[in-house]
């Protein structure tokens, strides 16, 4: 079993993960990117534990920054045509390790993060040397939640998962 409870970074693609993977350009030439509100509250539930996310893609998106700040996410880096470069980078930033992260991914450009971190996380749809190499395949495609079962997954493993439902059950109602 991997170490879920030393997993401090979740390290998200956005292309076929955040998204399921379509690009969509507007007629002035801007993209259109789907976010699934429930990988946004997951990422919350998350990061409300004190655990931090961070954003790594090839490509660069207006649409990505914007999502990232909505969500309360600081490090974002797109753009990397390196991602493992990219993933160094942002581990001396944030002071952590390779075993304190969890990447999630879904084709070759994240194979090389997934065996430099700690563990990796393969959406459905994910190309099969991926989900190879994953501690976990989501049952969701990219785009579709699997951000949130993914989250979901790894606080139920370290044991979290109950304190995060009592959470809400706590909270009062208007």
């Amino acid at each position: 079993m991997h170490q879920v409870k030393t997993i401090e970074l979740l390290l998200l693609d956005v292309d076929g993960v955040l998204t399921d993977g379509r690009i969509t350009y507007t007629s002035s030439g801007d993209d259109l990117k789907s976010f699934h509100v429930r990988d946004g509250s997951g990422l919350k539930m998350w990061m409300g534990l004190g655990k931090q996310v961070a954003i790594l893609s090839g490509r660069t998106s207006e649409t990505v920054s914007r999502r990232a700040i909505e969500l309360g996410i600081a490090t974002v880096k797109q753009g990397q045509t390196d991602k493992l470069h990219a993933v160094q980078v942002i581990l001396a930033e944030l002071g952590l390790t390779p075993g304190q992260v969890c990447a999630m991914g879904d084709d070759l450009p994240d194979l090389p993060v997934f065996r430099y971190c700690a563990m990796g996380i393969a959406v459905a749809d994910a190309c099969d040397e991926l989900k190879e190499e994953a501690a976990y395949v989501t049952h969701a495609y990219g785009g579709d939640g699997a951000v949130r079962e993914a989250i979901e997954w790894m606080l139920r493993q370290s044991g979290e998962w109950p304190g995060v439902v009592e959470g809400f059950l706590a909270t009062p109602t208007p």
